[in-house]
């Protein structure tokens, strides 16, 4: 049997010693993993809440349009001709009937007179042959003959006054201009711009609806209006159109609402908001956008259940189903009811399951020092 010399006793000393403390440090560090996993006690969180009362909602439909005049035309020429005459200026208001443009009309003007005497002639001759024709010394024939003559020769005149009238381009209803497109002397083929006139006031504004919202659809409804060239202001229409049928690929309704348009604001061509009003909803849950969290599951809430005198419960976040935004707020329509405690504002510091304070002096949407607490979502898993 060998036994150890004080030689070597020291190394199996040192590596006794070494394997000692790893193993310390080892059940050390364990200790303090296990530690970390208890959950520590906090205080309960303060939170601002508001308790749930229904109110009464504007209802309305919203959707995207345009705006369109009543009456809008590109003016052409219904003939050729060369342009000897320009009566507008660009962006000019002109009235119904106003001469805009004349076209070159010499050799028409030569035809009328020539036309004009014809048809003088042919009347003369009809008022003789109706006085010989009653004495018997002209034959019935030729007073006929006399009355095909003169329809005829007057049909020539009023055939060269509607060729006159092609050669004066005149506006079809009182409108604004547009912008000119021809000069003076320039050849015009039938057909060719000449320039716009619009009709701004009343207007139409289009806008398209989901089927399913036809039945709450009526002409006459009211349609507030807001353009983005005009921010800040509303203009009232009243619908004026339903279509008939529904469109095949979006299954949508075309709309169509008339509004007036006091100092022509609005252009017809502009991108428009149109909300549709319906009757008020009285029993509507409303919260503020601060109440409301959203993940990846959904929107929730977080809930201040069992609360004592000193406003101390716990929290539990709840799913909801949200409707349309109301300004800063947004209507609920599930998850809510009238009387839950919901808490607007301090969710981030909030533990699943834990305590919390209500701060009645905590003004509604204002948040506290959250920084210097840990982030813990809540999540809206946990049972109602």
């Amino acid at each position: 049997m060998n036994i150890p010399t004080p030689g070597n006793v020291k190394p199996l000393l040192v590596s006794l010693i070494s394997v000692a403390v790893i193993f310390g440090l080892l059940f050390a560090w364990r200790a303090s993993r296990v530690g970390a996993a208890v959950p520590r006690t906090q205080s309960p969180a303060l939170v601002s809440t508001i308790c749930v009362q229904p109110r009464s909602v504007p209802n309305e439909l919203q959707a995207v349009g345009s705006v369109q005049a009543v009456r809008e035309v590109l003016l052409a020429p219904d003939t050729s001709g060369r342009v000897t005459a320009i009566n507008f200026t660009a962006g000019q208001v002109v009235e119904q009937g106003a001469t805009l443009v004349r076209l070159y009309d010499a050799p028409e003007q030569a035809d009328r007179s020539a036309a004009v005497a014809k048809a003088d002639f042919a009347r003369q001759q009809l008022r003789r042959s109706q006085d010989l024709a009653s004495s018997g010394a002209e034959p019935r024939e030729l007073l006929e003959r006399r009355k095909a003559e003169a329809v005829q020769t007057a049909a020539a005149v009023w055939q060269l006054d509607a060729r006159i009238r092609q050669k004066n381009i005149r506006a079809p209803f009182s409108g604004q201009l547009g912008i000119r497109r021809i000069n003076v002397g320039q050849y015009l083929e039938a057909g060719d711009a000449i320039a716009t006139l619009t009709q701004l006031d009343p207007l139409y504004v289009n806008f398209a609806l989901p089927q399913q919202e036809l039945s709450r659809l009526s002409p006459g409804a009211r349609v507030q209006v807001a353009v983005d060239a005009v921010p800040g202001r509303t203009f009232e229409a009243r619908v004026s159109a339903i279509e008939p049928r529904i469109d095949g690929e979006t299954r949508n309704v075309a709309i169509q609402a008339t509004l007036s348009n006091p100092g022509n604001l609005l252009k017809s061509g502009m991108y428009a908001t149109a909300r549709l009003m319906l009757p008020t909803t009285g029993d509507a849950i409303v919260l503020p956008l601060t109440a409301v969290q959203t993940s990846a599951s959904g929107d929730s809430v977080v809930l201040v259940r069992d609360a004592d005198a000193q406003g101390i419960g716990q929290a539990v976040a709840v799913p909801v189903v949200t409707g349309r935004r109301l300004g800063g707020d947004v209507l609920v329509t599930q998850g809510v009811k009238a009387g839950d405690i919901v808490v607007v504002a301090g969710q981030n510091r909030l533990w699943p399951g834990g305590r919390v304070k209500i701060n009645p002096d905590q003004p509604a949407g204002a948040t506290t020092d959250a920084a210097s607490m840990p982030a813990a979502p809540m999540s809206a898993a946990n049972p109602r």
